[in-house]
């Protein structure tokens, strides 16, 4: 076992590198696909806004209900579910709109663990990287009898990228990630201020 693993350890962190190069694009593809949605949700959630304050303070039920049914957006989404049962009482409204929103939030949130996990883990991953190249650069050193320190020089420096390449990884995933949920929590909080006028009027039926 610890043969293999000093055979592992000096195959150097040039692997590393690519494997970082990877979970760059899929941290890429991801910031795209979610900045394409929450955009598409921000317009959608806009829309919401206007027919709330269209109505004004009677909030009829039948007029809310054409207005939400052409729009698809997580707000609209939410709202109808209470809206659609408005007949039923506040307290179940209100139970149906909470339900809404807990399965919405996770719609809205896929694919961020992904994000968020390549933001927190890929320093360390370069930095795996770069320790197994300091590794392969002094046994370098080792086996060239004579030579001076370029030798681990040369390795130092190549070793050092797996740390810069992690960095790159992890920089762009983490901002992203809390921009994504902070707009994320922002419509929540814009369509849970609307459920609440909503309900409030039923109760005061």
């Amino acid at each position: 076992m610890i043969t293999l693993l000093k055979g592992l350890s000096l195959l150097g962190g040039e692997w590393v590198i690519y494997l970082l190069l990877l979970c760059s694009v899929l941290s890429l593809a991801i910031i795209i696909e979610r900045a394409t949605v929450l955009a598409r949700e921000k317009k959608e959630m806009k829309k919401v806004k206007e027919i709330f304050e269209g109505a004004g303070s009677t909030l009829e039920i039948n007029s809310l209900n054409a207005g939400l049914s052409n729009i698809s957006g997580s707000s609209a989404t939410i709202l109808k579910k209470g809206i659609e049962r408005a007949a039923m009482g506040p307290n179940s409204v209100e139970e149906w709109i909470t339900s809404a929103a807990s399965n919405e939030k996770g719609r809205l949130e896929k694919r961020l663990i992904v994000l968020g996990t390549l933001g927190n883990n890929s320093i360390y991953i370069g930095l795996f990287g770069t320790v197994l190249g300091v590794i392969k650069a002094f046994h370098d050193l080792a086996q060239s009898s004579g030579s001076g320190p370029e030798v681990v020089m040369q390795g130092l420096s190549e070793a050092l990228i797996a740390t810069a390449v992690g960095l790159l990884v992890a920089i762009p995933s983490v901002i992203a990630y809390n921009f994504f949920q902070k707009t994320i929590k922002d419509l929540l909080a814009d369509t849970d201020s609307m459920a609440r006028v909503f309900l409030a009027k039923l109760k005061s039926l």
